[in-house]
């Protein structure tokens, strides 16, 4: 049961080195995901630094509304700290499109909705649930699954490529029936009043997939620069920092149109299926993601993403909002009063907290 020492070198050399082997653990395989592993890695830790900035914001919040004299958020030390905590996140999530496909970047939004779940419990003092070990469990192995099964794409998204995947037909049939589907859901929303949580998170999703492939053009562009090979001084640079900008500030529109009108438990979850839908396609057409993946992988992949859904919806519902009591007289504890109905005092009518005109012969006898 004990090698000797050239049995032991070979072993290493064939396992560790460059070697032929394609294995999870191989040399060769680590040299030709190196880069992608980084984007994953960077990836999963912006997604998790922003839960923690979120529940650090909420904690501030918070720590304000319990003092006796009302300051703003601003001038919280703590709330900073959250702030600076999400731009750190957001900037990594942003320069993980640079070296990962969107396909894996996309899905790994789970990451800051189990984080919240779990952060939560040491920063608002909540209490963990089953249902948030279960669905903390779905979403972690179904990451595992889409990161070990994501497409790999090692090849340079030079500015020439870019423009090439811009004018390719898959992309241009891909764009017309997305304004077109954009443009439906648009009259629906502006002509007929129609603000279902469906029709505006949908129209979110359509802007988020062209966001996300703005910002890997951009983010891939920005790195390739920063190594010596300068992409910057291109025409397409620059129109995929405006269709970036354009599309993000419209995305967050809706997006914040569709938290006024419902509960963030209906919208998380909801708003990540499409986002994550909408970007995984839009990698497939415009960056061709898949074009050499097996069928087995797909099939893995797409499992695995299935049941990061899952978990995140286990996980939103599980957080359903407490809302405050209304305050509300209730007759059946008046003394003297046989009644066990509850009256609602309508606060936005004018008397409310006043007798009626009516009633005024009953306020001069008493």
């Amino acid at each position: 049961g004990i090698l000797s020492v050239s049995e032991w070198a070979l072993w290493n050399v064939s396992f560790w080195g460059p070697s032929t082997e394609t294995g999870p653990l191989s040399g060769h395989w680590y040299s030709t995901h190196k880069t992608q592993l980084l984007g994953v890695l960077l990836a999963a830790v912006s997604s998790f630094l922003i839960s923690v900035s979120l529940n650090i914001q909420k904690c501030a919040h918070l720590r304000l509304a319990c003092q006796t004299e009302p300051k703003p958020y601003y001038i919280s030390k703590l709330w900073w700290c959250g702030i600076t905590l999400l731009g750190l996140g957001e900037v990594g999530n942003f320069t993980a499109y640079g070296f990962a496909p969107i396909a894996v970047v996309a899905p790994l939004g789970c990451v800051s909705v189990i984080g919240s779940a779990f952060i939560s419990v040491l920063f608002l003092k909540k209490n963990m649930k089953t249902a948030d070990i279960l669905g903390g469990t779905l979403t972690v192995t179904g990451t595992c699954l889409l990161v070990t099964f994501a497409p790999n794409v090692p090849q340079e998204l030079t500015a020439r490529r870019v423009q090439n995947y811009l004018v390719s037909w898959p992309f241009l049939l891909y764009s017309i029936l997305e304004i077109i589907i954009f443009c439906i859901l648009l009259y629906f929303y502006k002509r007929k009043a129609v603000k279902h949580i469906v029709i505006l998170l949908m129209m979110v999703a359509l802007l988020a997939s062209l966001t996300v492939i703005a910002v890997k053009a951009v983010a891939s562009m920005i790195t390739l620069s920063a190594r010596g090979k300068m992409q910057l001084t291109y025409p397409v640079f620059y129109i995929m920092i405006i269709l970036m900008a354009t599309s993000c500030t419209f995305q967050v529109k809706f997006l914040n149109q569709a938290v006024h009108l419902y509960s963030v438990t209906a919208v998380v979850p909801i708003n990540f299926v499409l986002f994550t839908t909408s970007a995984i396609v839009s990698g497939i057409i415009f960056y061709q993601e898949f074009h050499s993946a097996a069928l087995l992988s797909v099939f893995m992949f797409l499992f695995g993403c299935l049941l990061s859904f899952l978990g995140v919806f286990v996980i939103a519902r599980n957080k359903n909002e407490e809302h405050l009591q209304v305050p509300f007289i209730d007759c059946g504890h008046i003394p003297g009063q046989k009644l066990t109905g509850k009256i609602q005092p309508d606060s936005h009518s004018s008397c409310y907290g006043t007798l009626n005109n009516e009633d005024n012969s009953l306020k001069s006898q008493s």
